[in-house]
């Protein structure tokens, strides 16, 4: 057994070293790292809030980190065959969850989106990275075979799960995924009187949603209360005081209020805690990481000819990047709350697992013998 870990090792890890994006694992880990020690800061004040052990929400972070990297190290590690095998099984068994989720689940503040499968777990979490992946696949193979309709089974698709995710409802979800889909339509070429006409069947979304679904209007409201009145809804103003008392450098770590207010500190509302203990320093280098994340993906997709790596990667860029802005903006006061998690940093084990997916499946698309994997195990440079 080859156990060493040069370049010229076939170890499965050492090829996996020398063939992953550095600079995009970089960011990853120090995502994660920030999502770490900002848990030891938030967790312990929602830990007493709920009468439960000073670090209980931070053990409990501490295990799912651990198996989301171990999730994103297997995704991370497979080719383009088994990646496309993995999502299209994945997205079958989320969808079965989503619907058994309708009907078995439990509601958590007025929407039935979490399954108790011996632990509590979200499927909508891990449905939008192998949605993304599927779609990929089937515009792929409609541009491969001009007989084989996959933008129509795509759209299908993209019908069945938008109307599960409002049926949670998860409108936030729904979004993001309808964004993504209408992204990788463009990249896909598809002529612009059919992707105009998709956009048109899409755009209503929105105004549906204000119009059918109460809290979906009473945020919306709460935004524009906040923006143009004056008057924030609670959480948002004490997150934005968060903003002006951390200043550049923050108050110190584990020295700031805002998570004694706000029961959603450790999750939704992470980013407020950041940037009152450490600063706006810190917030814009998280900023960063995600941008770079973003567009590093982009740029080494589109030196691609392979078109469901084009689309893979894209439409994983945007979803991640889409969530973080999604997040950061609701407690900045420039969009409606949501909740919707901080990609990596934010506790909570179904987000942590999707994440995972989505960017263990982004590494192994950018490795450099992504191709050469599927011959003959060659390994081959960009």
């Amino acid at each position: 057994m080859d156990l060493s870990f040069s370049r010229s090792s076939r170890n499965i890890l050492a090829r996996w070293w020398w063939t992953i994006d550095k600079p995009l694992l970089l960011m990853v880990a120090f995502l994660t790292l920030c999502g770490f020690m900002l848990s030891f800061s938030a967790s312990p004040a929602i830990a007493e809030h709920y009468h439960r052990p000073t670090y209980f929400f931070v053990l409990h972070h501490s295990v799912y980190l651990c198996l989301a990297c171990l999730l994103l190290l297997f995704f991370s590690m497979q080719n383009l065959q088994w990646t496309r095998r993995l999502a299209i099984l994945g997205y079958v068994c989320t969808i079965t969850l989503l619907i058994a989720t309708i009907f078995f689940g439990h509601d958590v503040k007025g929407a039935r989106r979490w399954i108790n499968l011996g632990i509590q777990i979200q499927p909508s979490e891990f449905l939008k990275p192998l949605f993304i992946v599927c779609t990929a696949w089937l515009f792929e193979m409609q541009r491969q075979y001009k007989n084989f309709p996959g933008i129509i089974i795509s759209f299908a698709l993209l019908g069945l799960t938008c109307l599960l995710l409002l049926l949670q409802p998860d409108f936030g979800m729904t979004a993001v995924v309808a964004g993504v889909w209408v992204v990788q339509l463009f990249l896909a070429g598809i002529s612009l009187k059919l992707f105009f006409i998709f956009a048109a069947i899409i755009a209503p979304i929105p105004i549906i949603a204000y119009f059918a679904l109460p809290h979906v209007q009473i945020r919306f409201n709460q935004m524009i209360s906040g923006m143009f009145l004056g008057e924030p809804a609670d959480q948002v103003k004490r997150s934005l005081d968060a903003f002006r008392n951390g200043g550049m450098f923050g108050v110190g770590s584990g020295e700031g209020v805002v998570k004694m207010h706000i029961p959603d500190a450790h999750t939704d509302f992470i980013f407020p805690v950041a940037a009152e203990e450490y600063g706006m320093l810190l917030c814009l280098m998280i900023v960063a990481a995600y941008a770079v994340i973003v567009l590093r993906s982009m740029i080494i997709s589109s030196k691609e000819k392979n078109m469901f790596i084009v689309l893979s990667v894209c439409g994983l860029a945007v979803s991640f990047g889409l969530q973080a802005l999604i997040n950061m903006a609701s407690t900045l006061q420039l969009g409606p709350t949501k909740g919707m998690a901080l990609p990596l940093i934010s506790s909570g084990g179904s987000s942590l697992g999707g994440t995972a997916i989505c960017i263990g499946i982004l590494l192994a698309l950018t490795r450099k013998n992504v191709h050469a994997e599927n011959k003959d195990n060659e390994i081959i440079s960009r």
